[in-house]
């Protein structure tokens, strides 16, 4: 299979869908890789470093989608690529429809068919694909939540773990997921007073024994979030329902009555976000303020530690961009469950419930009955 790996042109968006590694993997499986020129310098990764792995280099954005049959991104196209998408491509990368009716309706006039890391999912519902990138903006969530609390960044001035005979920050955490509990981890391991808020009591007992009962656990309902939004300083909104939109947990009120100069950090933002106030914002313009309240809400946190990020990612995804090159995806879904979870579209076709559900959009049943 020919395999291009285009530049990513989302603001500020330095990572890429392979890295040379996860390129010589599938030059050895006998496929013919495409990086596009540049496509790594943001991580240091050099177009050399990419032909020594075998891959062909190419100069534009428009020669990868020539080229490619499978196309392997990081983030949702955006619509310039929408455009180059044709019926024969494979399009492989995170996609967040839920939240983004044009996206999905521009996907589906393409013809093609689009596979999102995100809701390949195992049994005990765990989402392998998200994993790597949950792990990254649960810990960057503490690190950018504690920025914001800086006077010079607009918050109230006060230091997320205090120092002896001050108090120490209040940080709550709504969700007990991976990202959840990757921010804890770090507002814990900065001395922050700590509450995770979480739906599961099974999870709720399980991050107790983690933190050896140093945080706060409380059941997720409204008065319990309410209670804990107010008397934070910083609150990270975690909630994860896989490929759908987030439920909005935090309201405009709670927000309201916060103390000036409080935070809130979303990493639920590209899911449509779990905090009322919050909208998409971008590492080049990252904060707005409401209500007196800092709001931190880019949609591709990890795009901020791209080297980080991107080693990560292909970590996770190589093992399934190998099946679909030597199989295809007809016949890749009928040999793994989890993967046909991944398919979102399939040749035009919206194929994931819960998007449809969301986005209110036809939905059609994937069969893989119809492919044996």
């Amino acid at each position: 299979m020919k395999i291009a790996v285009p530049k990513e042109i989302k603001n500020n968006e330095n990572r890429i869908g392979l890295v040379p590694s996860g390129v010589l993997q599938l030059v050895q499986d006998g496929h013919e890789v495409f990086v596009q020129k540049g496509g790594g310098l943001g991580i240091g990764i050099t177009d050399k470093m990419y032909t020594d792995a075998g891959a062909k280099i190419l100069d534009t954005l428009e020669d990868c989608f020539e080229q490619g049959e499978m196309i392997i991104k990081v983030k949702e196209p955006q619509p310039v690529e929408i455009a180059l998408l044709r019926p024969h491509h494979i399009l492989y990368t995170y996609l967040h429809l839920a939240a983004d009716k044009e996206l999905t309706e521009g996907l589906m006039k393409s013809g093609a068919t689009c596979i999102a890391y995100e809701t390949i999912q195992y049994p005990d519902n765990s989402l392998p694909l998200l994993v790597p990138m949950s792990e990254v903006a649960g810990r960057m969530a503490t690190q950018v939540g504690a920025m914001c609390l800086q006077k010079d960044k607009g918050g109230k001035g006060i230091l997320l773990g205090g120092v002896p005979g001050v108090h120490r920050a209040k940080v709550t955490i709504i969700g007990c997921g991976i990202a959840g509990t990757n921010a804890a981890k770090m507002a814990m391991g900065m001395g922050a007073d700590v509450t995770c808020i979480d739906l599961n009591t099974k999870r709720l007992a399980e991050m107790d024994d983690l933190f050896e009962n140093r945080i706060t656990t409380l059941f997720s309902s409204p008065l319990n979030i309410e209670r804990a939004v107010i008397n934070s300083d910083l609150v990270i909104g975690a909630v994860l329902v896989a490929g759908a939109k987030a439920p909005k947990l935090v309201t405009r009120e709670m927000i309201s009555k916060m103390e000036d100069g409080s935070a809130v950090v979303d990493i639920a933002v590209d899911q449509g976000g779990c905090i009322e106030t919050c909208k998409p914002t971008t590492h080049e313009n990252p904060t707005f303020v409401v209500d007196g309240v800092v709001h931190y809400c880019v949609a591709n946190m990890p795009g901020a530690v791209p080297r980080t990020s991107t080693y990560a990612l292909t970590n996770v995804t190589l093992k399934y961009a190998r099946m679909l090159a030597a199989n295809g995806v007809e016949k890749s879904i009928m040999r793994d469950e989890f993967l046909r979870k991944g398919v979102n579209i399939y040749k035009g076709k919206l194929v994931y419930q819960q998007v449809a559900d969301d986005l209110e959009l036809p939905f059609t049943e994937l069969d893989p009955e119809k492919y044996l």
